[in-house]
């Protein structure tokens, strides 16, 4: 699936309409506050019924930075007072600690992961204290195979101070990079040293860290396709395990910190297409596998491997290879998965402590997923994370005819077909390589909630 032979540039500009990126279905646009902390609990209590008890996820949200970063979209709090950050761990801890007691002491957690924000702007006693904390309170595989990761922005970050985050215990890293270009970096307000960053992945592995990847966006202000490939060429220099390309979304009546941007030094969609293709091209030359989406893997990643053999899928970080594991998210704003359902936690850093100083799960919406959004998830978890569909599996896991119960939705698909997408034959569904480009617009054939005009709704393009 992953054999990108062209980029069709009329199709993209026909497919790349607003949509989900589909790290969940259904989406965070369904989640309500009808579910709540007692839903919750009802979810954890049958999830530790399993016969076999099912390992575990941390995501552990960590809102905090020095500086504002103008593009940025995540939940984070920039302030240079540290104290508020202390006060925030203290809550952080309690939270462990009830979240810790819902769980079955023998369920272990395979896969953890500090996101922010800035998980760096803690210090090393801090982040030293929330790791053994969740020692305390969760069993921590001490496996090789373990995937404790952390977001790091280098400029926070020393070389002697990589090797301590792999002395705590975590042994993959993601770094930002976001672009070298000195203009770039000036105007979206993040200004790093590029040998120095370079020096860093190379830090990573030395200290022991198994996978380093790194994050870079196309579309910020002032790139021009040159200056970015310029970017690309110099992280390959340093030959990440994967890296993840986003496609800048400029949503200033959104997110107020875009709005320091100057709109009319954004790329056009004419200049997005080409550093995509030149990102593509460059990254897939070099060696690259394209997994989907944003991101790309080397041959021998696990990624690569999981994508071949089937086991991939996303979750709200991207893509991820640990399967059938339960979600826990700590921390403001952050989202679990556990069993059939979805919890989000208040996105609000005094609302979240003030539900926690009252003993209180910080628990703001979710949902439980019914039986047509379990059937649904498992297309588009196919389409998103296999690029195929085999109808025969669909139909003997969940007791359907998939040709009647999805009628109108292979209608649907009919012109994709048609524009060279996806091939439909009496089996499945195949994601062709042009497909691959347009991953989200062949799931949103599936997806139940999705309304016609998309105008208005939080999404980004689909390119």
């Amino acid at each position: 699936m992953n054999k990108i032979t062209s980029f069709p540039t009329e199709l993209i500009n026909k497919y790349g309409l607003a949509g989900p990126r589909y790290t969940s279905y259904p989406t965070a646009l369904q989640f309500h506050e009808g579910f709540d902390a007692e839903a919750y609990q009802r979810h954890v209590s049958s999830s530790n019924d399993d016969l076999i008890p099912r390992p575990l996820s941390l995501y552990v949200h960590l809102p905090f930075c020095k500086e504002l970063c103008y593009y940025c979209a995540c939940n984070k709090k920039v302030t240079r007072n540290t104290q508020r950050a202390e006060i925030y761990l203290q809550h952080l801890k309690k939270e462990i600690e009830m979240q810790g007691r819902l769980f079955d002491g023998d369920r272990q957690v395979i896969q953890l992961h500090f996101g922010g924000g800035t998980p760096t702007y803690h210090d090393d006693q801090q982040l030293k204290t929330i790791m053994d904390h969740l020692s305390q309170n969760f069993l921590l595989s001490r496996s090789d195979s373990r995937e404790f990761s952390i977001e790091i922005d280098p400029r926070t970050v020393s070389e002697e101070r990589i090797a301590y985050l792999a002395e705590l215990g975590l042994n993959r890293v993601s770094m930002g990079i976001q672009d070298f270009d000195p203009a770039v970096q000036k105007a979206v307000n993040r200004v790093q040293d590029e040998e120095a960053t370079l020096r860093l992945i190379d830090a990573a592995r030395s200290s022991g860290f198994n996978s380093v990847s790194v994050d870079l966006i196309y579309g910020l202000p002032l790139q021009t396709a040159k200056s970015f490939e310029k970017t690309i060429d110099s992280v390959l220099t340093a030959r990440p395990d994967r890296l993840s390309v986003y496609n800048y979304a400029h949503l200033p009546h959104l997110f107020k910190a875009q709005r320091m941007i100057n709109s009319d030094e954004v790329p056009p969609p004419e200049v997005r297409l080409q550093l995509m293709a030149s990102t593509i091209s460059k990254l897939v030359e070099a060696g690259y596998v394209y997994i989907g989406m944003d991101h790309f893997a080397l041959p021998d990643d696990e990624l690569t491997i999981a994508m071949k053999d089937g086991t991939l899928q996303r979750n709200f970080q991207g893509y991820s290879t640990c399967r059938e594991t339960d979600l826990i998210g700590l921390g403001v704003s952050s989202i679990g998965k556990v069993g059939n359902s979805f919890v989000q936690n208040l996105k609000d850093i005094r609302d979240w402590q003030a539900a926690i100083d009252d003993g209180k799960l910080p628990v703001w919406r979710g949902l439980s997923l019914s039986r047509e959004d379990r059937l649904r998830r498992g297309v588009i978890s196919a389409i998103m994370c296999q690029g195929k569909v085999r109808f025969g599996e669909i139909e003997s896991r969940y007791d359907i005819d998939f040709a009647k119960h999805f009628a109108l939705e292979l209608e649907l698909l009919e012109p994709l077909q048609a524009d060279g997408l996806i091939k439909l034959t009496d089996f499945g569904i195949d994601v062709t390589p042009t497909g691959l480009l347009l991953l989200r617009a062949i799931a949103m054939q599936f997806d139940e909630y999705l309304i016609k005009d998309l105008q208005g709704k939080a999404y980004s393009k689909v390119i």
